[in-house]
C-alpha cells in the first residue's frame, strides 16, 4: 500500500448553489434513492416492491437484523426529518455459484467465513438535502467494541483490529456499532449484500457503463483482460470490476475504492435516467431483485420508512451526491495496513454536521484507481444570443461556502466521470 501523508489544510470557497433537479414521479423518487449507491439501490428497491406485491415485502423481512445500540427511528409520513445515516455492508464470502472466479477465497481454510470488505456510510443531510457516501477501507485498523452474537453471547472488545473482521464478531449489527463508534454518527439503518448478489442487481437494470483507461485492465485474480475504452458491464463482469485491485495502477484496496466510486457514480446516473425510471418492468424487476439479494436491519423493513428516505433525497442534484474515502494514514506497525487520520476525519464530520457543501481537493489522477475522464466535446451554438446587460438592482444569486476537504480525502461527485487507472503489466 502506498504511504499516505499529512494533508495540506485548505480554506473555504464560495460557490454558486446548484439548482435542484425536477421532481420525478412518486415511483421515480423512490428509485432516486437507488441512484445514491449500489446498496441504497437495494434499499429503495424494496420500497417499490412494497407497492407492487405483498409477498415480496414479506420475503424482505424474514432475515432482518436488529441493530445493537442505535437510536430509535422517529415515525412520520413525510420525508424523514433531520439528517439520517444508512450503512451498506458488502460481504466477501464464498458463494458456490461464483466459486470459479473467487479462486482461493473458496478453497482455503477461511472459505466458510465472511468479511465485511465494503463498508459505506450514506449520510443524508437535513435541508438543504445533500448525500455523502463515506467508504471505510477494509485494511483500516480500528477498535471493535463488544458485540452481541445471534445466539445471545457477547464478544470481547478489541483495541486494534482490521475493520473487515467486525462481521465475524457479530454480523451486521457489529459492523454498524463499530462504524458508529469510529464516526460518532448514529446509524439507525443498515443493509448487507454479498459480492455475488451484485451480479443480479446489475443485470436487473441492464448493466452499468464504465470507462477503462491506461491501456486496459489485466488481473489474473479476477480473470479480467479488458482493453481501454468504454464498457457496459453486467453479470459476472460487474463483480469482476468491483473486486479488482491488481488490475489497477497501484494495486491497493484504496485504489479499488476509487474504482468502485466510478461504478457508483455511473450507476446513479443510469438509475435516474429515462431508461430505468420510465420503464415499469425494469423498476419492478429491480425491486424484486433487491429484496431477494439483501439482508436489512429491522428498521428498514417498513415500506413507509423507505418512502421517507426516498422523499428526503428526491431532489438532490448529482453535484451534491459525493463519494469520499475515509481519511487514513499508513499504520506505523504495518505498511500494508492503515489507521484513521483523526485530524482530517474531524474536518469531514464537522462539514457534514454543519451541512456545508464539500469540495474534493485530492487529485483523482493520484489515487492509482481512477483517472479523470476527458470531457465530452460540446457544440457551440450556431447563433449565440446577444449578451444581456446586468441589472444593477437585481438580487445576486445565492451562494454557499464550500468546505475544501483535506487533500488526503479522495473522492468524486456523481456528476463527474472518471476512468479506471488500468494496469496491464503487473500480473497474469
Amino acid at each position: 500500500m502506498s504511504p499516505t501523508h499529512k494533508p495540506t489544510r485548505r480554506g473555504r470557497r464560495t460557490v454558486a448553489r446548484h439548482g435542484e433537479l425536477s421532481s420525478p414521479t412518486p415511483l421515480g423518487f423512490i428509485l432516486k434513492l437507488v441512484g445514491i449507491v449500489a446498496a441504497v439501490v437495494l434499499v429503495s428497491g424494496a420500497g417499490v416492491a412494497a407497492y407492487a406485491a405483498a409477498d415480496i415485502t414479506t420475503s424482505f423481512t424474514e432475515d432482518a437484523v436488529e441493530l445493537e445500540g442505535q437510536g430509535a427511528v422517529p415515525p412520520d409520513i413525510g420525508a424523514i426529518e433531520g439528517g439520517v445515516d444508512v450503512l451498506l455492508v458488502g460481504t466477501d464470502e464464498c458463494e458456490e455459484e461464483f466459486a470459479y472466479i473467487f479462486g482461493e477465497r473458496c478453497t482455503g481454510a477461511d472459505a466458510g467465513g465472511q468479511l465485511n470488505d465494503v463498508n459505506m456510510l450514506v449520510h443524508i443531510s437535513d435541508d438543504p438535502r445533500r448525500v455523502t457516501v463515506v467508504s471505510f477501507p477494509r485494511d483500516l485498523m480500528v477498535p471493535i467494541p463488544s458485540c452481541t452474537r445471534e445466539d445471545g453471547s457477547t464478544t470481547s472488545a478489541t483495541s486494534k483490529t482490521q475493520i473487515n473482521e467486525a462481521w465475524g464478531y457479530g454480523g451486521l449489527s457489529c459492523v454498524a456499532k463499530t462504524i458508529k463508534e469510529l464516526s460518532g454518527q448514529n446509524i439507525p439503518f443498515a443493509a448487507k449484500v454479498s459480492f455475488g448478489n451484485v451480479i443480479n442487481i446489475t443485470d436487473a437494470i441492464g448493466g452499468v457503463d464504465v470507462c477503462i483507461g491506461n491501456g486496459g485492465i489485466k488481473d489474473k485474480y479476477t480473470a479480467i483482460n479488458w482493453p481501454a475504452g468504454p464498457r457496459t458491464i453486467q453479470g459476472v463482469e460487474a463483480l469482476q470490476f468491483l473486486r479488482t485491485r491488481h488490475g489497477l495502477q497501484n494495486g491497493s484496496d484504496l485504489a479499488r475504492i476509487s474504482n468502485q466510486q466510478q461504478y457508483m457514480s455511473s450507476l446513479a446516473r443510469k438509475l435516474v435516467s429515462d431508461e430505468v425510471l420510465s420503464n415499469p418492468a425494469t423498476l419492478y424487476k429491480l425491486a424484486a431483485t433487491a429484496v431477494d439479494n439483501i439482508t436489512p436491519s429491522k428498521s428498514l423493513t417498513n415500506p413507509m420508512t423507505l418512502v421517507q428516505i426516498a422523499l428526503a433525497v428526491k431532489n438532490v442534484p448529482f453535484e451534491d451526491i459525493v463519494f469520499v474515502q475515509y481519511p487514513v494514514l499508513t499504520d506505523p506497525a504495518d505498511a500494508n495496513r492503515v489507521v484513521p487520520d483523526d485530524e482530517s476525519a474531524k474536518e469531514l464530520w464537522a462539514a457534514l454536521a454543519a451541512n456545508e457543501p464539500i469540495e474534493i481537493t485530492h487529485d483523482q489522477d493520484l489515487t492509482g484507481g481512477v483517472i479523470v475522464a476527458d470531457p465530452q466535446p460540446t457544440e457551440a451554438p450556431a447563433d449565440p444570443e446577444p449578451t444581456a446587460t446586468a441589472d444593477p438592482s437585481a438580487t445576486p444569486a445565492p451562494t454557499e461556502t464550500a468546505v475544501a476537504l483535506p487533500d488526503n480525502i479522495p473522492g468524486q461527485n456523481a456528476a463527474q466521470q472518471t476512468c479506471s487507472a488500468g494496469n496491464v503489466r503487473s500480473n497474469g
